[in-house]
């Protein structure tokens, strides 16, 4: 059978590809494509507590079974209207988005607010100009942007319904970010600012952990891949938690 295997980030810089389409024999799970790499590719093996795999854009434990045809991506920890490359907006009024153009959170903001509201809070992550002292240039920002999105409403109608708060709007911005920008916000509408404070925040943070997003940092003397933590439910390559 045939399979098609996406990297991002960092995993796209050790096996020097993006994708492949590769044959596999006889009957094969996530766990036979991943190792086919790590045998390659011993970073790979190392990095496999971290690693996190998914099968047609949904989270996989490495037990599950590959079919013919199947779009299979590696993960690497995470570090997530006009302009917006992936949309999802739902009768309820949140909406996800990625977009490669400057987010205007005060026009996302005046999209989820209605007349019930007395909060809407709004999260804004910037990209400010040093990391630990070491000067940075720029940022960029990629994705597995059909999973990324889908993950943002997931999120976010999950926080909605746990903190009984209106409507949620979550944008990521890809690509070449400059010093000062946003990167991403986070916006909820609710009628009582206690749990618009309590949603945005556990959306921000759930984001950062769960969300198919990779930031490069540009520094005067280098770049680096941003290696955070993944959600510690999701099932790594290697068979457990992080």
């Amino acid at each position: 059978m045939r399979v098609k295997v996406l990297f991002f980030g960092q995993l796209k810089d050790i096996v020097s590809r993006a994708e492949e389409v590769i044959e596999l024999d006889g009957p094969a799970t996530l766990e036979t494509v991943f190792k086919r790499y790590a045998s390659m590719y011993p970073r790979l093996e190392q990095m496999s507590r971290s690693i996190v795999l998914a099968r047609n854009q949904n989270f996989a434990p490495v037990t599950a079974a590959v079919e013919d045809g199947d779009e299979i991506a590696l993960l690497p920890p995470v570090s997530g209207g006009r302009g917006f490359t992936h949309l999802i907006e739902d009768e309820a009024g949140h909406f996800f988005a990625l977009t490669r153009e400057p987010i205007d959170s005060a026009a996302a903001a005046r999209r989820v607010q209605q007349g019930s509201d007395g909060a809407v809070i709004t999260f804004e992550g910037i990209v400010r100009d040093n990391t630990r002292g070491r000067r940075t240039r720029f940022l960029d920002y990629e994705c597995y942007e059909a999973m990324a999105v889908r993950v943002m409403a997931e999120i976010g109608r999950e926080i909605a319904a746990g903190h009984s708060v209106g409507r949620v709007a979550m944008i990521h911005r890809l690509g070449r970010l400059e010093i000062g920008e946003a990167s991403v916000t986070v916006i909820v509408a609710s009628p009582h600012r206690r749990a618009a404070f309590d949603a945005a925040l556990e959306g921000i943070n759930r984001l950062k952990k769960a969300v198919p997003i990779w930031k490069k940092e540009y520094f005067e003397d280098g770049e680096v891949w941003v290696e955070g933590d993944w959600d510690n439910t999701l099932q790594k390559a290697s068979g457990g938690p992080a």
